[in-house]
């Protein structure tokens, strides 16, 4: 069997979707890799690297889909609005896509590659469960996204994080806020204490109290019953305004205190909760920064503005939207051995590829097959009546 990996034609996008390390273990499983020249370059893999593992290297894009069954992609058509088009195009009938696509964002488009005939599988759509944390490109390259974060908050703010005590007087740490401790959260936690910052953290489910904690932050307690704030798939989902508004308010205290604050609160397919107002937002400190993960979809600050800087009221507010690009080569090779894990789960015990919906990972992540739109989840989002006898077959 064929793979091939595009060039990433997004803008600004520098990851690419496999690194060299990983050709070895593709070869083993009786896979031939078809790399586009020049797809790794970006996150500093040369073509000669793919090469020396065994890949041929092609000249354009056009030959890498026409020659590959299965197709690695960063971003496929729906998760790359401008460049999406021309990969639709591209798409054929029993071709297998494996990437992100925003199908709950964007599941208009999730539909059109539907109509390709090929079989598309959204990635973020793989479930939360033990067997599939070794396939969770959410949490790899939120992971990356959490330290850039504290790193561009370094940055601008024009103070140290850590305390120093000096012949030249003792300067204070600097006061981080943390707002969400899903995987992106957890790791600013960490890595603003090893800078030598003062961290305190909130999340909606109180149960991570402890994994806080074990980081050296310090969990902000609030009076507010959150039990509904996760789905069955252990993605987070939206709560009423009622409850946001409540935890504004008690929030408002710890922000003000604060010379940094990083949101990281993104519901998958939804808007983004606001949970710091403008006005909170001034109550912060002069030279003071707030880096909104969540810019994506609107932001967790009223202020955000995507992929640009805001200053207002002497306060700093960035909201990036490509921070696991900005690292691509680390956040390529995990996004890479995530995919190909997931490879591992089409290959039948004989070598041969099968998608065998039987199985949790391969149905929940499986948007389109055979030009049908197949996701349950997503034909409800889009109105669509249910398949008839869908959810059990191999082919």
């Amino acid at each position: 069997m064929k793979i091939g990996v595009p060039r990433e034609n997004h803008a600004g996008e520098r990851r690419v979707a496999l690194v060299p390390g990983l050709l070895p273990a593709l070869s083993k499983a009786g896979a031939e890799v078809l790399l586009e020249a020049g797809a790794g370059l970006s996150a500093g893999y040369r073509d000669g690297a793919y090469e020396e593992k065994g890949a041929r290297i092609l000249s354009s894009r056009d030959e890498v889909f026409k020659e590959a069954e299965i197709v690695f992609q960063v971003r496929t058509a729906g998760a790359n609005p401008e460049g999406g088009a021309t990969d639709l195009a591209l798409y054929r009938k029993g071709q297998i896509v494996i990437g992100t696509a925003d199908p709950l964002g964007n599941a208009s488009t999730a539909q059109a590659a539907a109509e390709t005939g090929a079989t598309l599988f959204a990635m973020e759509l793989v479930p939360r469960i033990t067997r599939a944390q070794n396939m969770d490109i959410l949490s790899s390259q939120a992971l990356v996204a959490g330290y850039k974060a504290v790193v561009l908050a370094a940055d601008r703010l024009p103070r140290l994080f850590s305390m120093e005590m000096t012949a030249a007087g003792t300067l204070a740490p600097a006061r981080v806020f943390v707002i969400g401790a899903g995987v992106a959260g957890l790791k600013a936690i960490a890595t603003a204490k090893r800078l030598g910052a003062i961290v305190h953290a909130y999340d909606v489910r109180p149960a991570v109290k402890e994994q806080v904690e074990s980081l050296g932050g310090k969990f902000v307690e609030l009076d507010l019953d959150a039990s509904e704030a996760e789905d069955k798939g252990g993605y987070a989902k939206a709560l009423g305004e009622d409850f946001y508004r409540k935890q504004r308010e008690v929030m408002g205290r710890v922000v003000a205190e604060s010379q940094v604050v990083i949101t990281t609160a993104a519901i998958p397919g939804k808007p983004s909760p606001v949970l710091v107002t403008a006005e909170m937002a001034r109550s912060m400190a002069e030279g003071s920064v707030i880096v909104d993960l969540a810019a994506e979809r609107g932001g967790n600050c009223e202020l955000t503005r995507a992929d640009e800087v805001v200053e207002d009221s002497g306060v700093t507010i960035l909201g990036p939207t490509d921070l696991a690009s900005q690292m691509a080569h680390h956040a390529s090779q995990m996004y890479a051995k995530n995919l190909v894990n997931f490879f591992g789960l089409l290959l039948g015990k004989d070598g041969q590829l099968t998608v065998d919906t039987s199985d949790e990972i391969i149905r929940e992540t499986m948007t389109s097959r055979d030009g049908e739109f197949v996701n349950p989840r997503l034909r409800e989002l889009l109105s669509l009546p249910p398949l008839a006898g869908a959810n059990h077959e191999e082919a």
